[in-house]
């Protein structure tokens, strides 16, 4: 494992210097930032994505205004905020930005929420959304189910009144699992191997010829550039006031210190990970 986290992801803390506070920036403590999968690509250069090196990893996360620049009009000292995109670095306690880089989160949103908002429940939101016109009684399938993409399609498709059926790899905690995505609101869980049954794959193949299935690829960065800040901020709004009503919670969280952050990053890329790892900035 040490291996392949050096091999993959040759990372280190470091100490930078704050530059001075612009006109429209916001000085920001960082509270609390995932390591997501698409993370890891970035760092090892595989992602669409890339920053220019040496750059600060991390792509989502929740921090605090500490002090905002004459020109800002939208936050305030204490408030709560995200980023409206990506790659601009969450991995670091502090940090300058513009304020239209930002996204105001109510601070009643619990806080590993909030970190975990703008990438996986974005995405299960818009995928269940703007793919076809789903009604209450309507039935998805999806594979990697544990994901934190997975848990949120899950959760967002019961208060739509969507059933799911969620697909899982077979695992030596499997009961466990199957338990914990049930209470989050899945219809069915089966595995990978039941699908391979030889009437299953009459089915599917069936329904890709004579019921019009389609294949799409949707990436959630291309979606931002596409839509304004606006488009964004309500899309937020609409995932907020799902966790007010208990609709939405965090995906499965280890929180681990920044300091330790080589642990968390070794554990984010083992096999049949359920727990997303959130680094305490």
């Amino acid at each position: 494992n040490e291996f392949l986290l050096n091999y993959c992801v040759p990372t280190r803390l470091k100490e930078l210097e704050l530059p001075a506070l612009g006109h429209s920036d916001v000085l920001i403590k960082m509270l609390a930032a995932p390591i997501n999968p698409a993370d890891i690509n970035m760092i090892q250069g595989t992602y669409a994505l890339l920053a220019p090196l040496p750059a600060v990893a991390g792509n989502e996360g929740v921090g605090r205004v500490l002090e905002v620049g004459p020109g800002v009009v939208a936050l305030s000292p204490g408030d709560c905020i995200i980023p409206a995109d990506a790659g601009l670095g969450t991995w670091r306690t502090h940090v300058v930005l513009p304020e239209d880089s930002l996204l105001r989160v109510p601070s009643d949103v619990p806080l590993l929420c909030a970190a975990t908002l703008s990438v996986n429940p974005c995405t299960a939101l818009r995928m269940l959304s703007d793919f076809e016109s789903l009604a209450p009684g309507d039935c998805v399938i999806q594979n990697a189910a544990n994901s934190g993409v997975g848990q949120a399609v899950i959760q967002i498709a019961k208060a739509m009144g969507i059933k799911t059926i969620n697909v899982v790899r077979s695992r030596p905690d499997l009961p466990q699992l199957v338990e914990r995505l049930l209470a989050l609101g899945a219809d069915h869980v089966v595995t990978e191997d039941a699908l391979r049954k030889p009437e299953m794959k009459e089915i599917f193949k069936s329904a890709f010829i004579f019921k019009d299935v389609r294949l799409r690829g949707f990436w959630m960065t291309q979606w931002k550039k596409d839509h304004d800040k606006q488009s964004m901020a309500s899309m937020v709004d609409t995932l907020c006031q799902m966790v007010r009503r208990g609709q939405l919670s965090a995906p499965a969280c280890t929180e681990v210190p920044l300091e330790d952050f080589r642990k968390a990053l070794a554990a984010s890329m083992q096999p049949f990970t359920s727990s997303k790892q959130i680094l305490l900035l």
